[in-house]
């Protein structure tokens, strides 16, 4: 049989093919062989809202982008969202009813409403079911009058509770099967108020995203509350790490159920309530978003409104006068914004210290560490334990701060100037 000479061409081509074909096995092998560690449990980030067609089409599946969203906004003018995009803002839950939705919508904005406002159409993702039931009628199935706290009876009669039934209720009078999320934000009551079983019916009966609030730097009585119902003593509260700590209570209640959903961070920006304690600073804003992000928030959403102190507004972020806090919360989102692949990714289970709040990344051939102090831990100087497969590191950048940090004997130390302060890690192995 006559045989066919190969062109040296095409040998050159298979010969390339093939190095690099095991260079990218040896990369994954050494990427798989680096650490030994188990895997935060999650919900599949961005590829969990694949399955929401109105989610997929506004690009909530692309590595590159993270929910920032503001509660309870308005629109009415091409001024109003370009301040909010200008913010890092990339998304609005719950509008007002006079809100543009064109507007929303050009300017590529998306939208989470109680339902559907004039105009409506693609920027709209999700509808929002209600904000904290779990309050305002409590765990239970008794009759809901149809009026929420501070309109008058909310049960009828007041015992038992109807926080189920006005979930329910509420949750059949959006559309459905229509490729947008349900999402409900709760309260206190299922942070400390309410016992697991009571909180988890909440939790999973009804949404798709969730999002807690409780806000430990301006709630007035707040850290009586929770040294009450949770046990946190004074010198833990008010702290950023509090903030993680409502995360972290959402997550173990969505896991009670075998599947799991995304849960948002909820932070305010300035005075809530007029009885309010008073405003959150700018640092304690980054400090709180930052927790929540280490204790694998998915998103955030800022409590946009300031009911009392010198800028009392419903706009905090379009205010001259929270210029401060404007300045702080487009720095953060930027970054934010930037870290999106790296957030976006699931997190090592790995103690660099119990001292502090941290979380462990990979990304591009990148690890990235996010640390913060915890909640009874004092600002000061610690020491950071790398795992094995970095622990060969000779320094890690410190990212937004223009330095360096060495690495000595697998640890480096850095210092945390206050209870908010956090530090973003990058190692390039």
């Amino acid at each position: 049989m006559a045989t066919r000479k190969v062109p040296k061409r095409l040998l050159l081509v298979a010969l390339v093919l093939l190095i690099g074909v095991g260079w990218v096995v040896a990369q994954v092998r050494a990427s798989a062989e680096r650490f030994d560690l188990p895997r935060v449990t999650w919900e599949g980030g961005p590829a969990y809202y694949a399955r929401f067609g109105a989610a997929a089409d506004a690009g909530w599946t692309k590595p590159d982008f993270f929910p920032i969203g503001v509660w309870f906004e308005s629109v009415v003018e091409e001024r109003d969202v370009r301040l909010d995009k200008e913010a890092g803002l990339n998304t609005y839950v719950e509008l007002t009813a006079n809100s543009n939705m064109g507007l929303v919508r050009s300017n590529g904005m998306s939208a989470i409403t109680s339902k559907p406002l004039p105009g409506a159409g693609g920027e709209t993702v999700g509808w929002m079911i209600a904000d904290e039931a779990d309050m305002f009628a409590g765990p239970g199935d008794g009759v809901w009058s149809g009026k929420y706290g501070g309109e008058g009876q909310v049960c009828l009669p007041d015992k038992p509770p109807c926080g189920y039934t006005a979930m329910r209720t509420l949750k059949d009078k959006l559309p459905k099967n229509d490729g947008r999320m349900h999402y409900a934000n709760y309260g206190k009551g299922i942070a400390m108020w309410e016992s697991d079983a009571e909180a988890d019916r909440f939790v999973n009966g009804y949404t798709d995203i969730m999002s807690t609030d409780v806000y430990w730097y301006t709630d007035t009585g707040i850290c009586p509350e929770a040294a009450n119902f949770i046990k946190l003593t004074s010198d833990r509260c008010p702290r950023a790490a509090n903030y993680g700590r409502v995360v972290d209570r959402g997550r173990r209640l969505d896991a009670l159920d075998g599947r799991r959903q995304p849960v948002y961070a909820f932070v305010e920006l300035g005075w809530p309530g007029t009885n309010g304690l008073r405003s959150i600073t700018p640092d304690e804003v980054a400090g709180a978003v930052m927790n929540s992000l280490i204790h694998e928030a998915r998103g955030i959403i800022y409590f946009n409104h300031s009911f009392a102190g010198p800028c009392p507004t419903q706009h905090v972020l379009r205010e001259p006068c929270a210029k401060d806090i404007r300045a702080a919360v487009t720095e953060l989102n930027g970054r934010i914004r930037s870290l999106a692949p790296v957030l976006n990714t699931q997190s090592y289970v790995h103690s660099f210290n119990p001292e502090l709040d941290t979380m462990l990344k990979g990304h591009d051939g990148s690890y990235y560490v996010f640390a913060m102090v915890g909640e009874a831990t004092a600002p000061g100087p610690q020491t950071l334990r790398l795992p094995e497969g970095l622990a060969t590191a000779g320094n890690v950048e410190v990212m937004f701060e223009n330095r360096t940090v060495p690495v000595r004997d697998g640890a480096f130390t850095d210092t945390f100037e206050r209870p908010d302060s956090y530090h973003v890690y990058r190692i390039t192995p």
